[in-house]
């Protein structure tokens, strides 16, 4: 199983910025997909979720509203697009399938003026 996000950088606050996971060695249509972030000194947080179809998503009510889960099991990818972003959202964000406890080597987002 291999798990590599993208998309990281560093954004003022307000910018938008547009996470991708690329997942391969398990049959990624037949998984819910998660997203995940660690703030320094925090534990590691779930942000939003996907079903395997993509036809359900759930959110952190600290994100809701915002960040944008979706997938495309075509190219085995799942995103996260993250508007309005706020300086709490400084975090390094991982990508997970559920039910499988892999993780990839996360993607930093730092939000700061």
């Amino acid at each position: 199983v291999r798990l590599v996000e993208s998309g990281g950088g560093l954004v003022q606050p307000g910018g938008s910025l547009r996470l991708s996971c690329a997942a391969s060695g398990f049959t990624f249509r037949n998984y819910g997909m998660r997203w995940y972030r660690q703030a320094p000194g925090k534990e590691r947080e779930l942000v939003a979720q996907i079903t395997s179809a993509g036809g359900s998503t759930n959110y952190a009510d600290s994100v809701k509203g915002r960040f944008t889960i979706s997938r495309d099991n075509a190219k085995s990818t799942v995103y996260l697009q993250m508007n309005s972003l706020k300086s709490e959202d400084t975090a390094v964000y991982y990508c997970k399938p559920m039910a499988l406890d892999y993780w990839g080597q996360g993607t930093q987002v730092t939000v700061s003026s």
